[in-house]
């Protein structure tokens, strides 16, 4: 930032924030995400103006001839960006019981509002080293996450007479399926003679469809079980 910004430096920043903005736009839309391309281009594209802008009147107020050697801090503006786009990401998340989902895309919106930031203010080296990172991270590490075994955590609610299986046989029938307890709630309706017993489960994901297929076919054909929820 040694001179004032130019038109050719405002184009080239600015074209350069929409590519690198709609690239990975492309990914999230393509996913169906909540925040997609028209979403990312206009985050990204609006923090490299602020941070344009930001130059702008970093230059301006140091005229020559004005007698005033105070300048604006020119990163001020970026910073007021990068909390403001807090509230864009939080809505792009969603929870639906124990599933979440959109934090991919909500970090997607803040790493392309650190772009922007940087080419807005001209570090393009940076700015593309970036992009590639982000891309890597998008592109590649999806194909990378398969082969982790991660852990799957569900609910599992029975619902039985009050004199058939006990909670301990429950217990002792879940974890013979390699299914961990992490928790459990008991619920009795004395008055029609039913209990509920809820579970919460810990098992690996890529075993968590058959686990509990097996799982509820066994517990239904038991004496009393009225009623098996996995969710």
């Amino acid at each position: 930032m040694n001179e004032p910004v130019s038109v050719s430096d405002v184009l080239l920043r600015v074209l350069a924030t929409v590519l690198i903005s709609a690239i990975i736009g492309w990914e999230r839309e393509r996913h169906g995400r909540p925040a997609g391309l028209r979403t990312t281009v206009l985050t990204g594209t609006a923090s490299a103006l602020a941070m344009i802008l930001s130059q702008i009147m970093f230059f301006g107020s140091a005229a020559p001839g004005d007698g005033v050697n105070w300048r604006p801090d020119p990163a001020r503006l970026g910073a007021g960006i990068l909390t403001g786009i807090g509230f864009l990401g939080a809505g792009t998340i969603l929870r639906h019981d124990t599933l979440i989902r959109g934090v991919t895309t909500a970090a997607s919106l803040w790493f392309v509002t650190v772009l922007g930031l940087v080419f807005g203010s001209g570090e393009f080296v940076l700015g593309f080293v970036g992009t590639v990172v982000a891309l890597l991270a998008l592109l590649l590490v999806p194909a990378l996450e398969k082969h982790i075994q991660t852990d799957w955590y569900a609910t599992f609610t029975v619902t039985l007479e009050l004199d058939a299986l006990n909670e301990e046989e429950l217990r002792l029938k879940i974890k013979a399926h390699g299914v961990k307890v992490k928790a459990m709630e008991f619920s009795y309706d004395l008055a029609v003679g039913r209990k509920t017993v809820t579970y919460e489960v810990k098992t690996k994901r890529k075993s968590a469809f058959a686990v509990s297929t097996k799982l509820l076919a066994e517990l239904r054909d038991c004496p009393g079980v009225l009623q098996v929820k996995w969710t």
